[in-house]
């Protein structure tokens, strides 16, 4: 069964009605604001001692070249390899009423074979 096209005057109203949102604010981030904490975690040890890949908690407006620079600016290594995830927050209860965590980014950085970061 074909359907027909949607007339012209409804294609028009559903388009106005999407105004795409900016992505990212105008910030600047300096390398301790993109980089929030490292994850260590049984994963993250497996990965960073097998792979070289280190995973760090960032920032939410945070992009991948931004992650590069700040960890080749705080640790003396170079990044072969970004990359994301949004975690989304679990959702909670807090007395009566229903909630939920916060959402946060997570960032794996694969190294150069010769780097290495030492946490501890």
């Amino acid at each position: 069964m074909q359907t027909r096209p949607r007339p012209v005057k409804y294609r028009r109203k559903n388009k106005l009605r999407f105004v795409p949102k900016p992505s990212r604010p105008n910030i600047e981030l300096r390398p301790h604001q993109v980089i929030i904490r490292p994850l260590v975690t049984e994963k993250g040890t497996f990965l960073s001692t097998k792979l070289n890949a280190y995973t760090f908690q960032v920032s939410i407006h945070a992009t991948k070249t931004d992650i590069k620079n700040a960890i080749q600016e705080m640790f003396p290594v170079r990044v072969e390899a970004v990359r994301t995830q949004i975690r989304h927050g679990k959702k909670r209860r807090f007395r009566f009423k229903e909630g939920s965590r916060p959402d946060w980014k997570k960032a794996i950085i694969k190294l150069h074979p010769d780097d290495k970061i030492e946490f501890f």
